[in-house]
């Protein structure tokens, strides 16, 4: 743990993608510019906002300019905004903020002051969900402390992926991310994917981490639910970016088990490397097809029931459905997962009510 003092040695680069993000960025950055830590840069990434985001980038830049950067570049999406930032910093640390959310003052200090100078460790904390008025804290289901390399064989790599309660929030956000181990993955980040963006980076990197600290109940970030944002609505081709993430998720978990050490496997009790990731991957999918499920029953009037039916019947998701544990414990989740097994009119049209009634009381 670094002492106050040593702080300035630690620099953190803080990444914040912006794409169409007038509304909010002032917050944002605003909440960025309020950081306590004394050794930070703000990188704003101007993704080819179409509105006065990029202007106000600039005006940030101009009126800050031992502390802001901004970088303007043709849209590519998310995964090409914050990699394009990552490479630009300078930074020890990296830190990641979406450009609709923000964070306490103290967010920076607070974790900094756990940092150790290694270059492969994190600090994670928790979150708030911002929603219409209302805040809802999310906590990881790690207990608070530090974790050594033996710690996470043992209690989080195998439950990385799975649970509906992560061990250990899998977002790139709310986190400090030794830069050197992030660069060492970057390569498993896909542009293509659209949702889970973050896992599919986030997971290869976690597996790398050699120490982990969880904060203690610290929600420092502020996660904006902006119902209009492109993840709250319909999206056609949600199955295939599963069938992508996933494709991609077996993948590291081929490489990443093909060069783990003797001594590290030892941790999983006799069971390949390879198949204690697979395993998680699976419990993944399976809640992944629940977001499938609520991406057609929401936002999909005329085509759910055809598609709902053909998620569940779909190769290799039939089998897993069948084959695949999963805890399922959140009232909206199991209802999700018995339709999923269950795929008949009753439970379809239940889930469509159930949809439509939550989502109208949210406009």
């Amino acid at each position: 743990m670094i002492r106050e003092r040593e702080m300035e040695q630690y620099r953190i680069s803080v990444i914040v993608p912006v794409y169409n993000a007038e509304k909010y960025l002032a917050e944002c950055v605003d909440s960025l510019l309020a950081q306590d830590y004394p050794c930070k840069e703000i990188i704003l990434v101007d993704d080819g906002s179409k509105d006065a985001g990029g202007r106000m980038c600039d005006e940030y830049a101009a009126a800050h300019p031992d502390t802001v950067r901004v970088i303007h570049k043709e849209n590519g999406g998310l995964v090409s905004a914050w990699t394009c930032g990552l490479k630009a910093a300078q930074g020890k640390y990296l830190c990641f903020v979406d450009s609709d959310d923000w964070a306490d003052a103290c967010m920076l200090s607070d974790l900094g002051r756990h940092l150790t100078g290694s270059d492969a460790e994190i600090i994670s904390s928790d979150y708030v969900i911002e929603d219409s008025g209302s805040s809802r804290f999310v906590y990881q289901a790690l207990a608070p402390g530090e974790y050594d390399r033996q710690k996470l064989l043992h209690e989080v790599i195998p439950h990385i992926l799975g649970d509906e309660r992560r061990p250990v929030h899998i977002s790139r956000c709310m986190k400090l991310i030794a830069r050197e181990l992030l660069e060492k993955n970057l390569r498993y980040a896909d542009e293509r994917i659209r949702m889970g963006e973050d896992l599919n980076v986030m997971f290869p990197t976690l597996l790398d981490t050699q120490r982990l600290y969880v904060a203690d109940h610290k929600a420092y970030y502020h996660y904006r639910y902006v119902y209009e944002s492109m993840i709250h609505n319909y999206d056609p081709g949600m199955m295939d970016n599963i069938t992508l993430l996933f494709g991609n998720l077996r993948k590291t978990a081929a490489e990443k088990a093909a060069s783990w050490p003797e001594d590290e496997a030892a941790a999983f009790a006799g069971q390949e490397p390879e198949k204690v990731l697979n395993d998680e991957i699976d419990r993944e999918y399976i809640l992944s097809l629940l977001l499938a499920l609520k991406n057609e029953a929401r936002g999909n009037p005329s085509g759910y029931r055809k598609n709902i039916k053909k998620i569940a019947a779909s190769s290799p998701a039939a089998e897993m459905i069948r084959t695949v544990p999963v805890t399922v414990s959140d009232k909206a989740n199991r209802l999700l997962y018995h339709t999923l097994k269950h795929p008949d009119i009753l439970s379809v049209s239940l889930l469509r009510l159930a949809m439509k009634v939550f989502y109208m009381s949210r406009k």
